[in-house]
C-alpha cells in the first residue's frame, strides 16, 4: 500500500505529535520511513541555523523509530520547506507524505499560507496532515 513514507520534521509540537501516527502507519504497512528536515536558507538579516541541531533532531527521530522496529533513513536538505518536501517526495517516489498541520514557521511568501497547505497543493503523492 504505502511502501515508502516521507515524514518531514521540525522542532514544532505538531511535528512531534505526528510521529505517533507515522509510527503506527509505517508499522501497519511495513513501510520504509524517510525522515526529512529542511533547513530554510535564512535571509541576510536572520541568525544562521545550527546544522548540528538539525542533525541531532534527525538522529533522535531515527533512533525513536528504529527502536520501534521501523526501517528509517534521514535526509537533511536546504531550501524552501514546501518545495523541498515535494521535490524529495518526487525524487524518491514516495507513496505518502505525513506531516503535522503547523510547523515552526510560515513561508516567506505570506503569513496566511502554511507549509502543509503548500505541500497539499504541490505534492506528487497523497498527503496526510495530522492535526
Amino acid at each position: 500500500m504505502f511502501k515508502t513514507v516521507l515524514f518531514p520534521i521540525d522542532r514544532s509540537p505538531d511535528s512531534q505529535e505526528a510521529a505517533e501516527t507515522v509510527a503506527s502507519l509505517a508499522k501497519f504497512c511495513q513501510s520504509r520511513l524517510i525522515i526529512l528536515s529542511v533547513e530554510e536558507v535564512p535571509d541576510e538579516n536572520a541568525a544562521p541555523i545550527d546544522p548540528a541541531a538539525i542533525d541531532q533532531l534527525l538522529a533522535q527521530a531515527q533512533t525513536g523509530f528504529t527502536n520501534l522496529g521501523i526501517e528509517t533513513e534521514t535526509i537533511h536538505r536546504q531550501g524552501k520547506p514546501a518545495f523541498t518536501i515535494c521535490d524529495v517526495a518526487d525524487e524518491l517516489e514516495v507513496d505518502l507524505i505525513v506531516m503535522g498541520c503547523r510547523g515552526i514557521g510560515l513561508t516567506q511568501e505570506g503569513a496566511n499560507e502554511s507549509v502543509s497547505n503548500r505541500v497539499i497543493n504541490l505534492a506528487p503523492c497523497p498527503v496526510l496532515i495530522v492535526p
